[in-house]
């Protein structure tokens, strides 16, 4: 696996450098752009690279880290075409393949995208590693929530005065690396996104997955609300399992941020504040050896995560990132060594 994403990812990066040869005319200058009718046909490389240092109070240990090191490659190849390659180097040390998709544009606000993808659900987990907000995830964004599936999603932004788009589609539910698998059972998730008024968002969601025998429903509601130099938001997730196999899930992530402009070295440090919880949750894949019945695998936990970020820029592009996140579990709860109170420092840069 990790011989096909290398090899996968060098020879993007040779068909990129490939296409920027081919736009250079003989006397070495680019050609401009305006000649290619309005649209630019070169790729675009990104990047993402998170590298940092954590230390757990309870343990009394620390540990240094690249949680990631993203590499994409997007681009169109026709005004209706465009396509998205991208995988991490070293996500906490192993390499990834994240998205590999072609979408297509048929019609004015219409979208139809196939491959592999992050598929819509949620808003926290939506973000990609240089939008967040904190060091590390929500509860949300890593553990209930979080999907990244093969499939079909067609979205639609339809054009009403409030902007409205929706997204939803079918999907294995098997996960990246298990591909050849034939299913019976159809996987979906949906996603619809209302601009209700300048700086207020409200997301609404469905997800059907079955990885293996049990069939998991998820529902979300979320919303967010930027003014001044706030930013507010709350995700509340709700999720079932077929036949009663294991108890309800819920998980909440509230969090505030406010940025405070700065004029020398920084250009802004944002104060932040986080509560977050789950309960017990199983992945419906995990049983127990004798009673074939789903185990838990996370435990119910609450959270408090308090941080400051220092920018130098406005938007998420170099931050600097310093959390404590402080740990609150239910008297029978299993704490991983991962989850448990710690400080973290970060530095992200996105290019």
């Amino acid at each position: 696996m990790k011989k096909k994403a290398l090899m996968l990812f060098f020879a993007l990066l040779s068909l990129t450098a490939n296409a920027q040869d081919s736009t250079n005319n003989e006397d070495g200058k680019k050609i401009n752009k305006e000649k290619l009718e309005g649209k630019d046909y070169l790729p675009e490389i990104h990047g993402t690279i998170r590298s940092k240092y954590e230390y757990q109070t309870t343990m009394g240990a620390g540990r240094f880290e690249v949680r990631n090191a993203r590499i994409s490659v997007t681009g169109n190849i026709l005004p209706i075409v465009a396509y998205k390659a991208e995988i991490d180097l070293s996500d906490e040390g192993q390499i990834k393949m994240l998205d590999a998709y072609a979408r297509l544009f048929p019609i004015q606000g219409f979208t139809v995208t196939a491959g592999q993808m992050r598929v819509p659900f949620t808003i926290d987990a939506h973000r990609s590693p240089h939008q967040q907000y904190f060091a590390n995830r929500s509860f949300i964004a890593k553990q209930v929530g979080n999907v990244r599936d093969v499939g079909l999603t067609l979205g639609y932004t339809l054009p009403t005065d409030m902007p409205v788009t929706i997204e939803g589609g079918l999907y294995n539910g098997s996960g990246l690396t298990n591909q050849k698998v034939w299913h019976k059972e159809i996987n979906y998730s949906a996603k619809a996104q209302f601009l209700l008024t300048k700086g207020m968002n409200l997301t609404l969601s469905v997800q059907s997955i079955q990885p293996e025998e049990i069939r998991m429903q998820s529902y979300d509601i979320g919303a967010y609300y930027e003014f001044d130099r706030f930013h507010i938001e709350g995700e509340y997730l709700y999720k079932q399992y077929s036949d009663d196999a294991f108890e309800d899930v819920q998980a909440v992530n509230t969090f505030v941020n406010y940025d405070l402009p700065l004029r020398k070295v920084f250009n802004k440090i944002s104060f932040l504040l986080r509560y977050d919880m789950m309960t017990d949750q199983s992945d419906a894949k995990t049983t127990d050896s004798e009673t074939g019945e789903l185990v838990i695998t996370d435990y119910k936990r609450q959270r408090l995560t308090g941080g400051v970020t220092f920018s130098l820029s406005k938007a998420f592009r170099t931050d600097l990132r310093l959390n404590y996140e402080k740990y609150f579990y239910a008297k029978n709860s299993i704490a991983k060594e991962s989850e448990q109170d710690k400080v973290v420092l970060e530095l992200m840069i996105r290019f």
